[in-house]
């Protein structure tokens, strides 16, 4: 939470003094009040860089909104085709389900506490992972069913174990395709050019109290759309959920005595 809270007023911080310097730079260079035309020429500059800077954030944070949302959904379904594969394994039977179940076990708990950190530092998904999700592949194509109802189970599972590999490719894309320089570009040129066009109001404590406003509200935006560029990583880490409650959910089937 520390750490959240100083990126936070690093952001907002930033962006006020940003704009309060390219205000007052301005006010510097053009050497004191400017008389009406000029200040009309200003308000109109205003208002319409602000209205492209306003439109620019507003699409990329609805973007950023949309992809973390996404994750999200990926990441309850890859925990439901976990599911269905497990508890499937042990229901085909004839002592198949531990070359399973293992290694999908092992696989929620390589994803939980090592490959969901390192997507975060490395946007990579980690080859451990990928080798539990194989391991588990490899034991259901070894099915040989006898029955139509093994043969059903085993196909279903395969199909779950396609919709898993397709979550994990989508879950790296999700943070490879995090905010490129340009948007910052962009975000922070549009604050100093919308701070220089203040120019023409006069340096008085409640003007430069709202131009202060406007460059904290902004450093906000800004600040929450790098946090949800990576939902991997403080300050708006997004935590694995779906499959800590499945991983709760496979021990205590674990711990419960088998049933007579």
């Amino acid at each position: 939470m520390a750490f959240e809270l100083l990126v936070a007023v690093l952001f907002v911080g930033g962006t006020i003094t940003l704009t309060l310097i390219a205000y007052f730079l301005m006010r510097l260079i053009t050497g004191g009040d400017p008389d009406g035309q000029e200040r009309d020429l200003a308000s109109s500059i205003i208002f319409r860089v602000s209205a492209l800077h306003g439109l620019i954030l507003a699409l990329v944070f609805a973007q950023e909104m949309i992809d973390y949302q996404q994750l999200r959904n990926e990441t309850a379904t890859e925990s439901n085709a976990i599911a269905d594969i497990y508890f499937d394994a042990g229901r085909y039977g004839g002592g198949h389900a531990g070359a399973i179940q293992t290694p999908l076990g092992e696989y929620i708990s390589v994803v939980v506490d090592k490959e969901w950190a390192i997507l975060g530092a490395t946007d990579r998904l980690t080859p451990e992972a990928w080798a539990k999700w194989d391991a588990a592949y490899a034991a259901v194509l070894d099915l040989e069913p006898t029955n139509k109802r093994e043969e059903s189970l085993r196909n279903h599972m395969l199909e779950r174990l396609y919709t898993v590999a397709e979550s994990r490719t989508k879950r790296e894309s999700n943070v490879a395709d995090s905010m490129s320089g340009i948007f910052w570009f962009a975000a922070l040129s549009g604050v100093v050019f919308i701070a220089l066009a203040y120019y023409s109001y006069p340096p008085q404590r409640r003007n430069i109290v709202l131009i202060s406003m406007f460059g904290a509200y902004t450093g906000i935006i800004l600040f929450l759309i790098y946090a949800f560029s990576n939902p991997y990583s403080p300050p708006a880490a997004m935590s694995p959920g779906p499959l800590l409650r499945l991983q709760e959910q496979i021990r205590h089937s674990i711990s419960q005595p088998p049933q007579t």
